[in-house]
Order: C-alpha cells, then sequence, then structure tokens
C-alpha cells in the first residue's frame, strides 16, 4: 500500500477498516499488539561507568598505567615510597573522568522527537468518537482533526474542509501546506506535495478533517529521520583523529625507546630494577600527560568567547571543526530567511506599476490594503514592542502592511463590520467576506489571481495578469483583490452569488524575506573561502530568488530539485556537486546525501538548519549548527551547536573563534611537544652515555603537569589573529604540524635537551652528587619551558607585537617560575621530588641556561626560518 498514491478506497480496504465506525476495541487492541505503542524509540545509551571505562583505551593511557605498575613493584621489591607510583595513578584516573565529563550527556535528539508526538487524540472506534492516549493509536484507527490539533500519526484524509497542516518543520515550507482529501497525487511525490496526507509531529492551522491512520511509532515520517539519526553515529572531528593519531605515534616512540634502553642497559650488565626505572622515567617523559586536559581547557575557552557572540557549543572539538568549515550548507526557512511571510509589494487597479510596501503607500494601495485585511481572520498582537503574529501567515502578512499605513486590525473591524462570509476553501482557492463600508454593503473577494480574474467584470485585469507574472517570477506569493457592491445580504450567502461580477482591485505580493545580515555573513564567508549552498524544502524558484539576492547563487551554478536529485547517480552527484549551490523540495535523505557528496570531495561540512528534517543531516556533517529561537528541540539535540539568535552571521564569528582556537591548540601543543621531546632525548641520551636518568619520573610529571599547563593554558588565549579569515580553510587531512611545525618542534626539543644535559653534567660533575646533576636538569628544563611560552605566542617577533601583552601569559609564567622556586628551594619538598640544594653560582648557571632559547627563537624569526602559519 502507497498511503499517498493509492485510491482512498484501496487504502481503506487494506486497513481493513470502515470510515464511518472505526475499528472495534478488539481488533485495535490486537493491532496493537502486533504494531506496538506509537511512539519513538530510542537507541541503548552508554553508562557513564563504561564511559570511563572506554577511556583507558587510548595508547598513552595505558602506557601510563604499564609505567605504574613498573613504579610499583620497583617501590615495593626496594622498600622505597608509593609517592610516584601513586601519582601516575592519579593522573590517569583523572584523565579518564575529565573524558566522561566532557562526552556529550545522553542524545536529546530522540527524546525531543519522542516529545512531538500528540498526548491525546480524537479517535472513532465501535461508531463512536472518543479520546484516547495518542500512543495507542493503531494503523487502521480513523481520527478527528481541527485547527490548532496535533497530528499524532501519519494519515490519509478522507474528508476534510478548507484544511491547512502547519509542515515546515517536516518539509521546510514557509507557510502552512493546503490539503485535499480529494486530491491525486504522484507516486514519487514529496513530501511538501501530498495535499492528501497529514503528518505526525505536525499540526492542524485551519479548517478540520477526518482521516485514516496508515504509519504510527518508527513508521512514521517522523519516525524514519529517528531511524536516520539512530544510523548516523557520532563520528570524531578532525582535531581528535589527529590528538589519537598523535598519542599512538608518541606511545610507539616511547616503547621502542624503552626497548633500546632495556636491550642497552642489560647487555651492559646494569641492575634490572634501575633499568626498569629508567624505562619508566623515559615513558613519563613521552606521554604529554596534561595535553588532553590543556586541550580541552583552551577549547572550553574558546566557548566562553563564543557564548558571549550568541554560539552555544554542545561538543568541544567542535568549536575546531567548524573553524576549518570548507562548506557550509544551509536550510533557507528560519536560517537564512526570517521564517514570516512579508508583503513586499502591491499593485493597485489604475496605477501605472507595482509599488513596495512602506509605511506610507499611495492612497489606490492603502485602500487596497484595507479592503484585504478587513478579508482577513489572522490578526497581529502587539506587547512590548514585539510582534505576535496570529493565524494564517499570508493574512498576518497583509494585516501588518495595513497596521504600518494607520490601519489597525480591531479598528478596521470596528469601523467596516463583517455582515457575512463563506470561508477560504482550497477547492476554489479563494475567501470572501461582506462588509459595511460608508452605509454600504462591499464584497471582499480575495485569492488566487487565476481563479479570481475569471470572475471580475470591471478593471484592469490584464495589467494584473502581466503583473501577477512579474511578481512570480521574483518569487513572491501572490494573491489578488476584488471587489463589488451588493444592495442586500443574502440570507444563506452562496459562491455563486458573491464572488461574480467583481471588479478587479489590485494583487498583493509577499515573501518570506531574507535576513538582512545573511547577505554580509555569505560575502564574508566567501571571502573565507567557504561555499555557501542553500538545502530547502521550498519551491526551486523561490528558493534560487533569495539565493541570489544573498549571493549564494551566482552566474554559472545551479539550482536543482529534490527530483531531479533522485535521478542522479553517487557518481554523477559527486561530480556535479561543486557547481549546485540550491536543492530545492528535497527530503531528509537527500539532504545526507548532499552533506557525504561534499565529504567525499575532502570538504569539511557545516550543516545549519531550524526544522525536524534537518536533524539527521545536522548529525551526518561534521559539524550541525541548529537555531535556538525558532529551531525545534530535534534539531538542537542534533546539532554541534546551537546559535542562540537565531543569525547566520553568528557562523561568521564562530568561524574566526574557531579558526583563531585551532591556532591556538597548535601553538599548545607545539609548545607541550617541545617539552616532550627535550625530555625524550635527555633520558635516552644519558642513558646512552652515563648509564644515568638525569631526571626521576616524579619530577618530569611535576614538569609536564604542573610547570607547563599554566602557560600552555595562556597560550589558548591568546588575542585572535587580524588575517584568521582572510586564509582558505584548512584541508580535512591536513596535519597539526604543517607548515614547518614538526620541525620547529624537532629542533627545538634538541636545543632543550642539550641545555638540560649539559645543566646535568654541571650539576653532577661539579658537585660529584648525581642528585644535584638533577636539581641543575629540572630548574633548566622547567624554566626552559616558562619561557619559551612567549617564543610560541606567534610567528612573528615578540618585540613586534609586545612581549607582554598576552596578560594571562605573564600571569602563568609567573606562576610556573614560583612553583618551580617552590619544589627547589624548601627543603621537605625538594627531598619528596628528589631534589637537593645548590651553591649559588650553579642557580646563575642554571638560570642563564635557561634564557638561551629566547634569543635563538627571535633569530630564527628574524632570518625567516620560523613560519607556522
Amino acid at each position: 500500500m502507497i498511503a499517498h498514491y493509492d485510491s482512498l478506497e484501496k487504502v481503506l480496504e487494506c486497513l481493513q477498516v470502515d470510515p464511518e465506525r472505526g475499528l472495534s476495541e478488539s481488533e485495535a487492541s490486537n493491532r496493537l499488539k502486533k504494531y506496538g505503542e506509537n511512539k519513538l524509540q530510542e537507541r541503548k545509551k552508554k553508562t557513564n561507568i563504561e564511559r570511563f571505562f572506554d577511556q583507558f583505551k587510548d595508547v598513552m593511557i595505558l602506557i601510563l598505567i604499564v609505567a605504574a605498575i613498573i613504579s610499583f613493584i620497583v617501590a615495593w621489591y626496594e622498600k622505597e615510597g608509593f609517592f610516584e607510583p601513586v601519582l601516575i595513578l592519579v593522573i590517569v584516573v583523572l584523565n579518564a573522568l575529565m573524558g566522561v565529563i566532557q562526552e556529550s550527556k545522553a542524545e536529546k535528539a530522540l527524546e525531543a522527537l519522542k516529545n512531538l508526538s500528540a498526548p491525546f487524540s480524537k479517535v472513532i472506534r465501535d461508531g463512536k468518537e472518543q479520546v484516547i492516549d495518542a500512543s495507542k493509536l493503531v494503523p487502521g484507527d480513523i481520527i478527528r482533526l481541527e485547527a490548532g490539533d496535533f497530528i499524532p500519526a501519519d494519515a490519509r484524509i478522507i474528508s476534510s474542509a478548507s484544511l491547512k497542516a502547519e509542515e515546515s518543520a517536516l518539509t521546510g515550507e514557509s507557510v502552512p501546506s493546503e490539503k485535499d482529501a480529494s486530491a491525486i497525487v504522484e507516486e514519487n511525490a514529496a513530501l511538501g506535495d501530498r495535499r492528501n496526507m497529514v503528518y505526525s509531529g505536525c499540526s492542524i492551522t485551519y479548517g478540520h478533517a477526518k482521516a485514516v491512520v496508515v504509519a504510527t511509532g518508527m513508521k512514521t515520517e517522523v519516525g524514519k529521520i529517528a531511524n536516520l539519526l539512530e544510523s548516523e553515529f557520532d563520528e570524531q572531528t578532525p582535531l581528535q583523529q589527529k590528538l589519537a593519531q598523535l598519542g599512538k605515534y608518541l606511545g610507539l616512540a616511547a616503547l621502542a625507546a624503552c626497548a633500546v634502553i632495556f636491550i642497552i642497559g642489560l647487555l651492559d650488565g646494569m641492575d634490572v630494577l634501575d633499568i626498569f626505572m629508567i624505562s619508566v622515567s623515559l615513558a613519563v617523559s613521552a606521554i604529554p600527560e596534561g595535553l588532553p586536559a590543556i586541550i580541552t581547557i583552551v577549547l572550553s575557552i574558546g566557548v566562553q568567547r563564543m557564548v558571549r557572540k550568541n554560539a552555544i557549543i554542545r561538543r568541544l572539538p567542535a568549536v575546531e571543526t567548524l573553524g576549518c568549515a570548507s562548506v557550509i550548507c544551509s536550510d533557507k526557512t528560519g536560517t537564512l530567511t526570517q521564517n514570516r511571510m512579508t508583503l513586499v509589494k502591491a499593485f493597485a487597479a489604475g496605477t501605472s506599476k507595482p509599488e513596495d510596501i512602506s509605511e506610507n503607500n499611495s492612497q489606490e494601495v492603502k485602500k487596497l490594503l484595507q479592503y484585504a485585511a478587513l478579508c482577513c481572520d489572522g490578526y497581529v498582537e502587539f506587547s512590548d514592542g514585539k510582534e505576535q503574529h496570529v493565524g494564517d501567515p499570508t493574512e498576518t502578512a497583509i494585516v501588518l502592511a495595513a497596521h504600518k499605513n494607520g490601519m489597525p486590525k480591531d479598528k478596521l473591524s470596528t469601523l467596516y463590520p463583517r455582515l457575512a462570509e463563506v470561508p477560504f476553501d482550497s477547492n476554489r482557492k479563494l475567501m470572501t467576506t461582506v462588509n459595511l463600508i460608508d452605509g454600504k454593503n462591499i464584497v471582499i473577494v480575495k485569492g488566487a489571481f487565476d481563479v479570481l480574474a475569471g470572475k471580475c467584470i470591471d478593471g484592469d485585469v490584464e495589467a494584473g495578469r502581466k503583473y501577477s507574472d512579474q511578481l512570480s517570477k521574483e518569487a513572491l506569493r501572490v494573491l489578488a483583490v476584488g471587489y463589488k457592491e451588493i444592495d442586500t445580504i443574502p440570507a444563506t450567502p452562496t459562491t455563486e452569488e458573491l464572488e461574480s461580477g467583481l471588479i478587479f482591485m489590485g494583487l498583493l505580493g509577499m515573501i518570506d524575506p531574507p535576513r538582512p545580515e545573511a547577505q554580509k555573513a555569505v560575502a564574508e564567508c566567501r571571502r573565507a573561502g567557504i561555499k555557501p549552498v542553500m538545502i530547502t524544502g521550498d519551491h526551486v524558484i523561490t528558493a534560487s530568488a533569495i539565493a541570489k539576492q544573498l549571493g549564494i547563487l551566482l552566474d554559472g551554478d545551479e539550482a536543482i530539485t529534490g527530483s531531479e536529485l533522485a535521478k542522479m547517480s553517487e557518481e554523477e552527484l559527486k561530480e556535479r556537486v561543486r557547481s549546485i549551490s540550491v536543492y530545492a523540495r528535497v527530503s531528509p535523505e537527500d539532504k545526507i546525501r548532499i552533506v557525504r557528496a561534499w565529504q567525499q570531495q575532502g570538504e569539511i561540512v557545516s550543516m545549519t538548519g531550524d526544522g525536524v528534517n534537518d536533524a539527521p543531516a545536522l548529525k551526518a556533517a561534521d559539524i550541525g549548527c541548529a537555531m535556538g529561537i525558532t529551531g525545534t528541540d530535534v534539531a538542537k539535540g542534533a546539532a554541534d551547536m546551537i546559535l542562540t539568535d537565531d543569525n547566520f552571521a553568528t557562523i561568521v564569528d564562530a568561524v574566526r573563534e574557531g579558526r583563531a582556537i585551532y591556532d591556538n591548540i597548535r601553538k599548545t601543543i607545539g609548545f607541550l611537544l617541545g617539552t616532550n621531546i627535550g625530555e625524550i632525548l635527555t633520558v635516552f641520551f644519558a642513558m646512552l652515555l652515563w648509564k644515568q636518568a638525569p631526571l626521576l619520573a616524579v619530577q618530569l610529571l611535576w614538569i609536564n603537569l604542573v610547570t607547563d599547563s599554566l602557560p600552555a593554558i595562556a597560550l589558548g588565549m591568546e588575542a585572535v589573529e587580524e588575517d584568521v579569515m582572510d586564509r582558505k580553510p584548512r584541508p580535512r587531512d591536513e596535519s597539526i604540524f604543517a607548515h614547518g611545525l614538526s620541525i620547529q618542534v624537532l629542533l627545538q626539543g634538541v636545543m632543550f635537551a642539550m641545555l638540560t644535559l649539559a645543566g646535568f653534567i654541571i650539576g653532577w660533575k661539579g658537585t660529584g652528587d648525581i642528585v644535584a646533576g638533577r636539581t641543575m636538569a629540572f630548574i633548566i628544563l622547567a624554566l626552559t619551558q616558562v619561557i619559551h611560552s612567549f617564543n610560541m605566542r606567534s610567528n612573528k617577533s615578540l618585540f613586534k607585537m609586545g612581549f607582554f601583552s598576552n596578560k594571562y601569559l605573564n600571569g602563568a609564567a609567573c606562576v610556573s617560575a614560583a612553583l618551580v622556586a617552590l619544589v627547589v628551594f624548601i627543603p621537605p619538598i625538594a627531598s619528596v621530588f628528589g631534589l637537593t640544594q645548590l651553591p649559588g653560582k650553579m642557580y646563575l648557571s642554571a638560570l642563564a641556561l635557561a634564557f638561551i632559547p629566547l634569543p635563538v627563537l627571535e633569530l630564527s624569526k628574524k632570518i625567516g626560518l620560523i613560519n607556522t602559519s
């Protein structure tokens, strides 16, 4: 059975139901067991315990656990304290807990979809109308629907009167869809064109109907979207992928170095426990323990910045992903447009051309607006400077235009009372009222021009035809207005009597207009190398007109419909996707195809939208952006980012912040890994040369987690570079270490190792105490990092950009230096960390060696050796 295509008789026959009596209670009970409740299912979510243990799949964490176990064994065997192994395990557990906290909470998309189900429904069973819980509806139930009702299930209309349904959240239509029980619909018709159907999750805005339920629960169109959401599993963002890859490389490097040290130690006859402890130090030095937490903090700082700019991030890594987005696929209705029909043009018969709607239109247009407003049931309420549109959006657009011209609806209704009416009917496409105007009975008719023109006997109908075509080509929705005077009002007004012999009065052209700031935002996206694409359920002519106005559809670009898209193979879509800027009349499945086609081209895709129909593509895209005000809960639940002001321009700010944050993350990673490479080389070469560990594991942990962390976080708060939006988006597969950062980090690590080993030898040989050597090495490596953090701020000279212009880094450097002093100069703490007091000249030597990277890096910038932008 194809519910919208088969005849009503066949649908009823397939569902085995009498449209007058409905199902029996016993049959409904049997079907409820067969089909299940009319609810949306949700997939099982991970518990916090499962999430916690998932954190231990990371290679870096596993290496630290092994290091802690070895450290425990050695400490127990040698009867030493357990401070070091306990500290390693504490770090591991804290990292795991932070990972659990940062993961997205239970998905809200399916929960929101469940909430879309109407709680109660009017149903006919055993010939009697009753109200039941909507979750108990089954296929074959006969339901009644009235204006204001939430549609509880997908249903084929049996009979209807002036029925309209609000389906914008499902189809993207900006105005309610007219419904007709007798409409003949093609088999492959899009959802928005199925005029004989109503759909779960939508609502009735006008008229009433009787319908037969054809699908419930997960079989409804909303249910299919829920299935799509379930099938679209969360994918890792580029940053997550790169950090995971980095962790594996570091882990493998640590294991390889440990293996080499172990073999060399055994060949040289070293004590196995000593070899194990040096291996633990090497493993700890190779792992940037603070990196995951610091990256999270840097991202969190970016999130706070974005909140101040009306963007709420639901998943932290999405900040970076948005920064490298190269394609933004945006819904039209409510995202690029205002989601409110607005009267923009009017043509009064007898004038020379259409007139733009303003607050002071010509007398002819004012009279046209007056008559049209009197023939409207919708109205606009004003409260605290805000407009509340009540009723059909087309009518409220007319009423608002009249109001702006000094003719409020309530005042018009009082001055010119309605004496009779014939409600709008989708078959005749007209609405008629009779009003008492200046003591005369005036019939006012508004509706489709083609229909109304045939009922006019006076007025410039040909001019009306000309301008109706013109306004339609401009993607405006056109209504015509006619009138006549009658002597007496019929006791029972009929269309034949009232809607004939009319005088053509004029035309009204309206559209869901673009957001005023959207055009500028689109232009800035193009300047930043981002391709804007419009994806909508609206008609292709309307969509194209808006897209041209906004600068999305340029010369040479294509605009296609969902039907045309359906005929394309995946290969053809892949070939043409770059030239298509507008997709109209598309389904949720189409949106995912489009997103995937761009992703197959290597692009990072952002999808913006506000409707239920956007949710699967929001989830499938690299980053989904939902509208916070007009957006449905479903869209918000599926999105990575929510724009609280529904402003497309906010995306531009989000892209800018995303790019800046990624820059700062690269600086942070470069800074931290320079330290780690320096530590690895220090431990490795000390072992090769002297069979000694120049730094203990606990000392390395202190440097990695305490001394380095504050400057690293402060680097994440570096100001946005001025030229950040003049760059092209980064390729999806671009390494974090692109543009020479890897070479820079490696060379810096070598420099740190040389300085640290020099200090180790000076302290050890100068005093004859290896503990003094380790103290020198600790001071030099720790302070080198504090000073080096200033070098990492930019590839520009510090003296050009202002040495102390990052106030956060100034404070972090002072605190880190104080912490180093705390560990070095307070004896009880120093002894815990395996440090000792040094002669005064050695402290000065350590300080001098620690400052060496500053002039070296400044010189490298001067001669152009450093360029990581």
